[in-house]
This record gives C-alpha cells, sequence and structure tokens, in this order.
C-alpha cells in the first residue's frame, strides 16, 4: 500500500451551477471528493488527505493534510460558489501545503477537478509541472463540465511536464447519464499505480452498480479487518443465542408434557385412594350403626323381660332412674310418677295385710261359713284354704329380703 499525502483542488466557480451534470456540476464534484478521501485514508490508515477552494477571492485552504475523515467530509458542507478558477495557484498551495506535511515519508499527490475554462497559458501550465516534477509531486487531473478543445490541450501540457514513471493521469468525464463518481471509480485515480484497485473502490463500484460485494456482510476483511471480525463475532453470538433459545423451549415443552403424565397418574391415584377411604368409612359407620342398634335391641328386650317377671328390683330401678330423670325437666311428670309409685305401695300393703288374714284360719272360718251354700268342712274347700295359706308363706319369707335391698 502506498503512503500518501494528497491534496485536492475543488473548482467552486460560477461554471459549477450548471445542471449538465446530476443533479448539478458542484454536488457532483462533491461526491466525487468523497469517495476520493474515503479511498484515501482506507488504503492505509497512515494516509492524509486536504482540502483547497481554487475560485472566488482568493485560493482557500480549508483542511490541511489529515487523516480524519469526519474532518474532510465536514468541510464540504456550506461552500460558496462564485467567481473565476485559478488552476495555476491553487496547485502552488497545493504544494506548499503538502511541504509542510508531518510524515516526510509520505509521497505527495495533488488532485485538480476542473470543471471550468482554463485562462492561464500553456507555457505557465508548463512551467508548473517541471517544478512539481522536480519536487517528486504527481498530479491527477479530472476534466468535466467545459468541452473546450484549448482547455483539453492545455490539460495535457501540464500533464507532460509533471509525469515522470506513469505516476500522473488525466481522466475526460464527459456530460451524461453517468455520475462523475462512478465514472472515476474505474479509472486510475481511485485504483491507484497499477494496484488492482483498493478494496474500497471495488466496494463502491459495487455499491454504485446495486450489486452485492462478495464478503460478508458487505466489508471487505483487507479494508477493515477490525469492523469484519467484530461483525462476524456479533453474528456468531446472535447465531448462539438462538439456538440456545430453541434448545431451551424444546426442554421447556418436554418437562411440561412429563409434568402432565405424572399429574395425571398422580390424580387417578388419589381418587382411588378416596374412593377406598370412603369405602372403608361407610363400612365402618354401618358396623357402628348396627352394633348400636343391637345394643339398643338387646337394652330394651332385656327391659321387656324383667317387666314380664316383674322383677320388683328392676322395676324400682327402672322407676327411680325415670323418675331422677323426669323431675328436673317435668315437674308435673315427676309428681305422677311419685303418686304412681305410692299407689304401688299400697297395693303391695294391701296384698300382704290379705295374705295375713288368710293366714288366719279361725276367720277365713268365720268368713265361709257366712257365704251362703259354701261348707267349711268340705275337704276341696280345706284343699283351697292350705294351698292358699302355702303360697302366702313364701311371699312373707321375701319381704325382709326385698326390704334389706331396698
Amino acid at each position: 500500500m502506498v503512503l500518501e499525502a494528497t491534496m485536492i483542488c475543488i473548482d467552486n466557480s460560477e461554471w459549477m451551477r450548471n445542471g449538465d451534470y446530476s443533479p448539478s456540476r458542484f454536488q457532483a464534484q462533491a461526491d466525487a471528493v468523497n469517495l476520493i478521501c474515503g479511498a484515501k485514508t482506507q488504503s492505509n490508515p497512515e494516509n492524509t488527505v486536504g482540502v483547497l477552494t481554487m475560485a472566488g477571492k482568493s485560493v482557500r485552504v480549508l483542511v490541511t493534510p489529515t487523516s480524519d475523515l469526519g474532518k474532510i467530509l465536514a468541510c464540504m458542507h456550506g461552500l460558496e460558489i462564485g467567481g473565476e478558477m485559478n488552476l495555476a495557484a491553487g496547485i502552488q498551495v497545493a504544494q506548499l501545503a503538502l511541504k509542510h506535511r508531518q510524515n516526510k515519508k509520505q509521497q505527495q499527490r495533488i488532485i485538480v477537478l476542473a470543471g471550468s475554462p482554463i485562462k492561464h497559458e500553456k507555457k505557465t501550465l508548463e512551467m508548473i509541472g517541471r517544478k512539481l516534477k522536480k519536487n517528486s509531486v504527481a498530479l491527477d487531473i479530472i476534466n468535466f463540465g467545459e468541452e473546450d478543445e484549448s482547455k483539453t490541450e492545455k490539460l495535457e501540457s501540464l500533464l507532460a511536464a509533471v509525469n515522470n514513471n506513469d505516476t500522473s493521469h488525466i481522466v475526460h468525464v464527459p456530460a451524461g447519464p453517468n455520475a462523475l463518481s462512478d465514472v472515476l471509480i474505474s479509472t486510475p485515480i481511485f485504483t491507484g499505480d497499477g494496484e488492482g484497485g483498493s478494496g474500497f473502490a471495488a466496494a463502491a463500484a459495487a455499491a454504485a452498480a446495486g450489486g452485492v460485494s462478495g464478503y460478508d456482510f458487505g466489508v471487505d476483511p483487507n479494508l477493515d479487518p477490525e469492523l469484519a471480525l467484530a461483525l462476524r463475532v456479533s453474528m456468531e453470538e446472535e447465531r448462539a443465542r438462538q439456538e440456545a433459545a430453541a434448545k431451551k423451549a424444546a426442554e421447556d415443552a418436554a418437562k411440561q408434557e412429563k409434568g402432565g403424565e405424572q399429574a395425571g397418574s398422580q390424580e387417578a391415584s388419589s381418587q382411588d385412594a378416596t374412593m377406598t377411604e370412603r369405602a372403608s368409612v361407610s363400612t365402618s359407620e354401618a358396623e357402628n350403626k348396627t352394633t348400636d342398634f343391637m345394643d339398643d335391641d338387646s337394652a330394651l328386650l332385656q327391659q321387656a323381660l324383667a317387666m314380664s317377671m316383674d322383677d320388683p328390683a328392676v322395676g324400682h330401678n327402672v322407676k327411680d332412674s325415670d323418675m331422677s330423670e323426669a323431675s328436673p325437666d317435668d315437674p308435673e311428670l315427676a309428681l305422677a310418677l311419685q303418686l304412681s309409685v305410692a299407689d304401688s305401695t299400697k297395693d303391695n300393703a294391701s296384698q300382704s295385710d290379705a295374705s295375713k288374714l288368710l293366714a288366719d284360719q279361725s276367720f277365713v272360718s268365720s268368713v265361709l261359713a257366712s257365704l251362703p251354700g259354701v261348707d267349711p268342712n268340705d275337704p276341696s274347700v280345706k284343699d283351697l284354704l292350705a294351698s292358699m295359706q302355702n303360697q302366702s308363706e313364701p311371699k312373707n319369707d321375701d319381704k325382709p329380703s326385698n326390704e334389706e335391698k331396698k
């Protein structure tokens, strides 16, 4: 790669207002300058580019040779158009600016864009050319705009005076549908001295033609390796992120399917367990109810048997319990129970008195004698009286035991 310091001379005369180049001569020239500055700075990081104007009151240096592309492009905005182009003064000022470059190892080059007529004599331009050749300064001339034979002849003689080993070039760009920058891309001004063309010029040519470059992401690794590497790393990270997201989504889906199956089995087992528990509970409740019914039935049966056998102890216990339970709740019921108990006591007393009277034989004989048609001495009557006495005696014997129990 060639290490160069370049000065670009811009034509900002009144002739730049013409519209034979789209959208105007001056705008087409500005686009070409931007491409040239980009190509020079991108071909070598140590290359520098400066810009000056040749029309107006005097030659004006907009930017001294620098590698800051942003600064170079910013100086193109707001330029005033007017006056006539002073080609000789512009070349001399450019040579002076290159003489004061910081890096003396840089080769010197001047690029002139001439879009208006040239008022200088042919000999003056040849003298300037020989001076440039003496100072090892290369010259590139872009002839566009006015198609004048005298202009073309003067520029050819200037190039012949400065040319040394074909380091200088001239390009004639006629007016037409093609943009000025598109025509210059394929010229030696962009491609250099037999280097086969720079990557920036190739990319610009592909973009201008509407095609797609053969490099990944549209960036030439030889032209900007850092940008190409950053783009490649970013693309790989994005691809890895997408693959990880897809893998995670697949795992989540598999987990959800497994979880659904486990949940179904757990629900089925829980339902079975619930049904078993309900069945056991219902069985136990039925058994408890059966035993309760059996207990109740047995109790009622025992009570009925006791009442049928006229067990006084059971009767009194039942009556006492009934009275104890009823007395606090219903006083009238308690009173009725007490009266019934008193009546039963009187009946028992009367029965005992009757048994005593039956035991008295003289009283029974007198009673039987008073009855009409009854013979006390009748054997059947005597047998009946004897049996009655025998029945009364065991009852009298049981009285003390019953009283003791009470």
